[in-house]
């Protein structure tokens, strides 16, 4: 039996380490803080607040502006924070 239990969180282990893409735009505060690291509940509310009472995000460095959210956590998730529901280019990537 604890095998099996070994086995099943070994294979869902990749989904819980690795979050994202999330739009945060569109996306509700459970889903923006299961799916960005670094970003839990209450930061997650206060993007959506954010997004609420300002509209919406015209620049992944907007999210700065939301109080608890600094340089370390917004470049931990960069490639994750989507805009639209289409994934922004790399910036400068020409690869």
């Amino acid at each position: 039996m604890n095998k099996w239990i070994v086995m099943v969180v070994a294979a869902l282990a990749p989904i819980w380490v690795f979050g994202g893409p999330v739009n945060v735009n569109e996306a509700d505060a459970d889903t923006i803080a299961r799916e960005l690291r670094g970003i839990g509940p209450a930061k997650a509310r206060a993007i959506v607040t954010y997004r609420e009472e300002n509209g919406p995000f015209e620049s992944v460095e907007d999210l700065l502006k939301v109080q608890g959210i600094g340089p370390k956590v917004l470049e931990d998730n960069r490639k994750d924070i989507l805009l639209t529901d289409k994934k922004q280019p790399d910036s400068g990537d020409s690869s």
